[in-house]
């Protein structure tokens, strides 16, 4: 994929440093990535989107890429990364901007609308819709009770565990163990057996990606490592104790949800069933819901239609 010429930057914000990518000018657009990846996730929308008018701004998220990774989970909460955004905007001299994330991207951008939705014009999350907080029970312990330890989100939460199990495998591996996942069941590993090493590992690469495009995604690992993504995993708990002031609120901002119709979970839990039943309505009022045909990195596999679902979102926003 040739992004042509792109800014990169290091950027002050809440305290440590970010790295951007960023392109094009016009209206600012903050496109935020999920586990495990980095900005070059989006590099088919970078110069897509630049092209149509827009100020793309692609940030290495805290711990990921080459951004700035504090050592304790604890400064992994969806407060701190929801800070490290509105230092973005103010350092671009925005008073808003659109929000596409994908994954933890997508839970970062519903938690930035609910936060401070004054700061976003609208959202659009990728893969991940929003849940609403348990009033009763933690995350991890709710977890745990209903798929065990086997569940890659129960394996994470012991530092040093998934790092110790990732690195029986070289980096390129790792890559296309996570990104080649085309089970629909959720990531429950059996008694004894670390995820990773219950992910398969293809033969054959789908054609939405290449072994050059996933040597990318090793070597930037290789220099990066693993923590900083799995502390997000690790301040899940953390993020229900800190939220519990919005405890039944809606996120009102203008919202489009894209997922996959072949994702983790979409059909064995009931996630098509959510996203297009009342309960996720109720929760955010002003939500238009597209499924496409594909996985979990949708934005990658299906990277035109999702292009032009972005842009026609954006469009729409604009002229309002």
């Amino acid at each position: 994929m040739d992004l042509g010429e792109v800014n990169h930057q290091r950027i002050k914000t809440n305290g440590i440093m970010l790295h951007v990518v960023e392109k094009g000018s016009g209206p600012l657009v903050l496109l935020l990535h999920g586990f495990p990846e980095f900005w070059y996730s989006w590099r088919h929308q970078i110069t897509f989107l630049a092209s149509h008018g827009y100020h793309v701004v692609a940030p290495d998220l805290r711990g990921c890429g080459d951004s700035d990774s504090p050592l304790s989970p604890s400064s992994y909460t969806v407060l701190h990364l929801a800070g490290d955004l509105v230092g973005l905007l103010d350092y671009f001299g925005e008073q808003q901007a659109f929000v596409v994330g994908h994954d933890w991207g997508a839970v970062l951008g519903w938690h930035l609308s609910l936060l401070r939705p004054d700061r976003v014009k609208g959202l659009m999350a990728i893969s991940v819709p929003y849940f609403p907080r348990d009033p009763v029970a933690k995350a991890i312990e709710s977890f745990r009770e209903r798929f065990g330890d086997g569940l890659y989100i129960s394996q994470f939460q012991e530092p040093g565990r998934a790092e110790r199990a990732f690195a029986g495998y070289d980096y390129l591996t790792v890559m296309k163990k996570f990104f080649l996942i085309n089970k629909t069941d959720l990531l429950v590993a059996p008694a004894g057996m670390e995820i990773i090493d219950h992910l398969q590992t293809p033969a054959v690469l789908p054609p939405w990606i290449t072994e050059e495009e996933l040597q990318v995604y090793a070597d930037k690992f290789e220099e990066s490592g693993f923590t900083g993504p799995l502390n997000y995993y690790r301040a899940m708990d953390l993020n229900w104790e800190l939220s519990a002031p919005w405890q039944g609120a809606k996120v009102t901002v203008p919202t489009k949800c894209i997922v996959g119709d072949k994702d983790i979970g979409f059909d064995p839990y009931r996630t098509r069933e959510y996203v297009q039943g009342d309960t996720f309505k109720g929760l955010v009022p002003d939500l238009e819901v597209v499924i496409l045909d594909g996985h979990h990195f949708i934005h990658e596999e299906r990277a035109h239609e999702v292009s032009q679902e972005i842009l026609t979102f954006l469009q729409k926003l604009s002229v309002e």
